[in-house]
């Protein structure tokens, strides 16, 4: 019984958990919803002015498309690293 923490240093240590959880939720819901938009009307503008593309919304559109499956790729290396670190008890 002298192994285990007591209950305040596992609601801690919990509580510390669930804040890292939170901040990782929060960065990729910002990046999932900027990330693409903002690669989506910079790829736009730069196909329009220095290539000339009639076409370049599809372009654009492809690339917001990638962004997004980027973030996707981030945020699950990101949360399997999440799940397999170890929570130290001080």
């Amino acid at each position: 019984m002298a192994d285990q923490p007591d209950l305040n240093t596992r609601m801690r240590t919990s509580a510390q958990a669930d804040g890292s959880t939170m901040k990782i939720m929060l960065t990729f819901t910002i990046m999932m919803v900027t990330l693409p938009i903002a690669s989506y009307f910079a790829s736009k503008f730069v196909m329009d002015t220095v290539f000339g593309l009639a076409s370049a919304h599809l372009y654009a559109a492809g690339i917001a498309v990638v962004a997004v499956h980027v973030v996707l790729v981030l945020f699950v290396m990101a949360a399997w690293r999440e799940d397999t670190k170890e929570i130290k008890t001080d």
